[in-house]
């Protein structure tokens, strides 16, 4: 049997690196071949792949960028395009017709949902008009003003725009309302504290467009220093879970997306929407939710993936070292 094509990007970070093993991992797929793409040559993630190519050192808007592609998709004959950045969903999403043409599938969320996550005040909005939980958050002129409407410090200063824990610090009184605000810029939002640091939800979800899903796997998770999930634990969190069914039917997420929460006083707290892989995706894997292989029966073949069975446990990511001999 000829081998499917698939392009994963990204896979000198933690994402595509895992969306590349997870392929190799799923048994019920027929032969795969792994392409990898990425800026850095200098890591284990090509090594993972069946064929790497180093993207041009150019910005995505260059033309020079879409030929690359265009000479990446037509030598190693592409049939599925599985985005491991931020960034690569940005480039791929306003070019889908680009990628159809050429009759390369792209696993990709709705256009809506893919915006509207990259604005945190605009997603809290949209939860707000929802009726679901939103966050208390703020714009504000003041201290005083954020105190009257959020409570006593310390407060989150947030970048409305991006994912993780990039840019977000804790402000205790006026004098770091008014340094952080300055460095931020002009997008920037406070939030209140919700729920404990040691207590937050990772949810997977693999949506069918309609406001159904797959069975979501609901994970307990602890924080690596960089913001991403160090250690992941299966839970079964009733709460956690049904918030998870009222998000999705109500933002009907197409493909791999990842829900954030945080729990206070019976309210579950939406932290974040990620509308695509997510780092955490290995560690979902391991525990039987393989968004890789969803992705290729849904975008490629056309076809409901079949409900995951979930293993229990507790997963870890850890460091381990990769060494490739040179040549004499």
């Amino acid at each position: 049997m000829k081998p499917m094509s698939i392009l994963v990007t990204g896979v000198s970070a933690i994402i595509g690196q895992g969306i590349a093993r997870s392929l190799r991992q799923a048994g019920a797929l027929p032969p795969v071949r792994v392409i990898g793409i990425d800026r850095n040559e200098r890591s284990p993630g090509p090594s993972f792949c069946d064929a790497f190519h180093k993207k041009p050192d150019c910005d995505e808007s260059h033309p020079d960028y879409l030929a690359f592609w265009d000479r990446v998709i037509e030598k190693e004959q592409v049939q599925l395009v599985l985005p491991g950045l931020e960034v690569d969903v940005d480039f791929l999403n306003p070019r889908r017709a680009f990628f159809a043409e050429r009759g390369v599938a792209l696993a990709l969320n709705r256009p809506e949902l893919i915006a509207l996550s990259t604005d945190k005040w605009q997603q809290g909005e949209a939860l707000q008009s929802a009726g679901l939980p939103r966050i208390p958050s703020l714009i504000p002129e003041t201290w005083q003003q954020a105190l009257e409407a959020l409570g006593p410090p310390p407060l989150l200063l947030k970048p409305r725009h991006g994912n993780g824990s990039r840019g977000i610090v804790r402000l205790h009184d006026e004098t770091d309302f008014q340094y952080w605000r300055n460095k931020a810029g002009q997008h920037w939002m406070l939030q209140r504290i919700v729920g404990r640091d040691d207590e937050e939800y990772t949810v997977g979800v693999f949506g069918l467009g309609d406001g159904d899903a797959l069975a979501p796997l609901v994970c307990r998770r602890r924080l690596a220093a960089a913001g991403n999930t160090q250690e992941a634990e299966v839970v079964n969190s009733p709460a956690v879970l049904a918030m998870s069914e009222r998000l999705t039917r109500f933002f009907q997420p197409v493909g791999p997306t990842n829900y954030q929460f945080r729990v206070e006083a019976d309210t579950v707290y939406l932290l974040e929407i990620n509308p695509r892989f997510s780092s955490s995706n290995s560690l979902r894997t391991a525990f039987g939710f393989n968004e890789a292989a969803m992705a290729v029966d849904y975008f490629l073949h056309g076809r409901t993936p079949p409900a995951p069975t979930i293993r229990p446990g507790i997963g870890w990511r850890y460091s381990e070292d990769f060494v490739v001999h040179a040549q004499p």
